[in-house]
């Protein structure tokens, strides 16, 4: 899978958020749910090559929403696009390299189990599991139950891996498939039980429920050598470079 399919890829999911603003190749999606920067973002169409008018025209499309200027985007994909923003005084948040699994290298471990959520309060222990796993950066909220419901509704797949007691011991989704890929996300586990396997149970399960569906590829972002070293059991393998960028105040 090549830098350009994942490029297509975020364009296409972008248009599926509840509100879109299309503007000199540029596409921003937004959830008026919240004002996270994370949920609301940019992605260039592959080999935009915007002027300072489009890159305007996107500021304005943020600031009239009282939102932060933000973009994520493969920029071997759109190789003008970097340039052109750091022009309007847009700064570099990070470079994520992305590893990408398929079919071919797919691998299951034998345990624990991941599983579908099966009754409504799973979605709500899911979204307080991840809440903590990444450290309240996203606080527990029915917004957040929300959006894995619809990860879900849409075609997209969510696993979870079970306590003892029933509750929430891990979790993560993939969105539906676009351009015959999938992105994997917010693969978390409680403190508490980590290191018993669960990130990796998660995501093969997620994985795998995407092949069933028809995805050629999956491919997700690592936070660390740790969780690398998960992705990779699983099947998962270098592809390319993300970029994320915003604009300050």
């Amino acid at each position: 899978m090549d830098t350009t399919t994942v490029q297509r890829f975020a364009v296409a999911h972008l248009r599926r958020r509840p509100e879109v603003a299309e503007t000199g190749g540029f596409v921003a999606g937004f959830d008026p749910s919240t004002t996270s920067p994370f949920l609301n973002y940019a992605t260039p169409l592959p080999g935009a090559d915007p002027t300072g008018a489009d890159v305007r025209a996107l500021i304005d499309a943020f600031r009239g929403r009282g939102l932060l200027p933000r973009l994520e985007f493969a920029p071997d994909a759109a190789p003008a696009v970097e340039e052109a923003l750091l022009r309007h005084g847009f700064t570099t948040e990070a470079a994520h390299e992305y590893l990408v699994c398929t079919p071919a290298t797919h691998a299951v471990p034998a345990a624990p189990l991941a599983e579908e959520p099966s009754a409504e309060a799973d979605f709500t222990a899911m979204d307080e599991a991840l809440s903590e796993a990444f450290g309240g950066v996203f606080p527990p909220s029915a917004e957040g139950a929300d959006r894995l419901r619809r990860t879900l509704s849409d075609g997209g797949a969510v696993r979870l891996v079970r306590t003892p007691d029933g509750g929430c011991a891990g979790a993560g989704s993939a969105s539906a498939t676009a351009e015959g890929t999938s992105e994997l996300a917010g693969v978390g586990t409680r403190p508490a039980f980590r290191g018993q396997g669960v990130a990796g149970a998660v995501t093969a399960a997620l994985t795998g429920a995407m092949f069933a569906r028809g995805a050629a590829s999956v491919w997700l972002e690592y936070s660390g050598d740790g969780s690398r070293r998960v992705y990779e059991r699983v099947g998962y393998r270098p592809g390319g470079t993300r970029l994320y960028m915003s604009l300050g105040a």
